[in-house]
């Protein structure tokens, strides 16, 4: 089954493809542009759910949910964010179907034509600012700390499952403010809090930083980041948290009335992340033979094969791995027992390595009559034999320490794919060899943010939050620089 994936080293992308696919992630629906998200794939989304939803409820955050359509007013409230969104829009015109008068089939009416068309959210700042206005009055209906679970709607014409697809799924977080540093405060938090979601669940490591001017969500006024590096040296974007000022507020007229009783402005922040954390974890940690899925994310933590003849020697290692299965289950690790007699052993072993799963056991004869199990870890392919009375103790050990290996192979990945430069053609000789993050002086232009974007397809990833205050000159124009910031190719 695994012998069957391209390898990493001849096509990186066909691996990925290949990978999302036969490990029952996900398929392109009849929808171009539009996936289905199958089981297994979706039991990893939803283990990435529960634990961001349970971070953000610890923040202090409630959900809601917001209406699908937008009236097209609205987009134009904010120009800056109609211009960002406006080429990916979805457009509702019409409201009703009717059979062609030729027998064709269903056609659009033209008598059902809507008054005013509606737009698909492509994110949904507008229908919840146009909200908050009938919520917020005083100070005392400040903070508003909601987030929403729901899907989105940017029409991609080049589409990749999970990293890139018209629909998706996300979360997005809308926050009302009294105070500037309020809303400030919030925005930072909720990078903390996507950085940590990413480094102690998914075993990413990330670099926080801010976006510069040109990539910031439209109608922000700062955009913070969390910026992954995968296998193939290309960055990803893993979540953002925007600062959006009183832009909204201005635009639908969101006031409150102060402690001083005046009539002043909210403050606000936005900030999500999507399924497009399913397409990081694949290529940060996944090999030539399947997926490596981080233990607290795994839908399966451990499986059970029985190798045996007959059903009685079946019922006897039932009986066995009943209580081991019963006791696992106690301690919240998920446990599968894989006695299918449609498969051979060999063919489920192929299986659940290509599947992810950090802890394989296998159980026969002679473990039987040693009281013993075989033990095998994903993330290295060691084997061991444990003896049954040890067993409960070997696998919290095991998940723990699969979890913290492959954070800590991908961040020497990581590490060893930060390359510092000093001039463009070093810059360009990195990018095309090496990869990965490439740290250089810039200075602050958008024009040479561009000339570089033409130039190379690197883009600047982030302006990190803990770079350190350096006099330099920008490799492309030789103007004075502070700081380093971080370019990569990306996703």
């Amino acid at each position: 089954m695994s012998k069957k994936l391209t390898k990493r080293s001849e096509d990186y992308s066909k691996w990925y493809n290949e990978l999302v696919v036969k490990a029952d992630l996900a398929e392109n629906s009849g929808v171009r542009g539009c996936m289905v998200i199958k089981p297994y794939g979706y039991a990893i989304w939803e283990k990435m759910q529960a634990a961001l939803d349970k971070m953000f409820k610890e923040t202090g955050h409630e959900n809601a949910y917001f209406p699908l359509f937008i009236p097209k007013s609205y987009l134009s409230k904010e120009a800056s964010h109609v211009e960002g969104f406006a080429k990916e829009c979805a457009v509702v015109t019409h409201y009703r179907l009717k059979n062609a008068e030729d027998g064709s089939g269903v056609i659009v009416d033209p008598e059902a034509k809507l008054e005013e068309e509606l737009i698909v959210r492509p994110t949904s700042e507008t229908i919840i600012w146009d909200t908050y206005r009938k919520w917020i009055q005083s100070y005392r209906d400040l903070p508003i700390l909601v987030n929403q679970w729901a899907n989105v709607v940017r029409w991609e014409m080049r589409t990749r499952l999970f990293l890139r697809t018209a629909e998706f799924l996300w979360q997005e977080g809308h926050t009302a403010h009294a105070t500037e540093k309020e809303a400030i405060a919030e925005a930072e938090q909720m990078m903390n809090v996507y950085a940590d979601f990413a480094q102690e669940h998914m075993a990413v490591p990330v670099i926080k930083g801010f976006k510069t001017e040109s990539e910031r969500f439209a109608g922000a006024v700062e955009t913070y980041c969390i910026e992954a590096l995968m296998q193939d040296g290309k960055a990803l974007q893993a979540g953002t948290s925007h600062f959006l000022g009183q832009n909204f507020a201005k635009a639908f007229d969101v006031k409150f009335a102060s402690k001083e009783g005046k009539q002043e402005l909210v403050w606000a922040t936005s900030w999500g992340v999507s399924t497009r954390l399913m397409g990081a974890l694949v290529m940060t940690h996944s090999d030539d033979h399947g997926l490596v899925l981080p233990p607290k994310l795994a839908p399966i933590q451990v499986v059970i094969v029985p190798i045996y003849k007959g059903e009685e020697q079946l019922d006897q290692i039932s009986d066995r791995v009943d209580p081991l299965i019963k006791e696992l289950r106690s301690k919240g690790v998920s446990v599968k027992f894989d006695n299918r007699d449609t498969y051979k052993p060999g063919f489920k072993f192929a299986e659940y390595e290509l599947k992810g799963v950090p802890i394989r056991l296998a159980i026969g004869k002679r473990d039987m009559e040693n009281n013993t199990y075989e033990v095998a870890r994903r993330d290295t392919f060691e084997k061991e034999t444990i003896n049954a009375d040890d067993i409960v103790a070997k696998i919290e050990f095991l998940l723990e320490d699969i979890q913290e290996n492959i954070y800590n192979k991908a961040l020497d990945y990581r590490e060893n794919h930060i390359t510092e430069v000093n001039s463009y053609e070093e810059f360009k000789e990195i990018l095309e060899n090496k990869g990965g993050f490439i740290a250089a002086h810039w200075d602050g232009s958008k024009e040479t943010e561009e000339q570089i974007k033409n130039e190379t397809k690197a883009t600047i990833r982030c302006i990190p939050i803990e770079a350190k205050e350096e006099s330099g000159v920008c490799i492309v124009s030789g103007k004075p620089s502070t700081k380093r910031v971080l370019f990569a190719k990306a996703y």
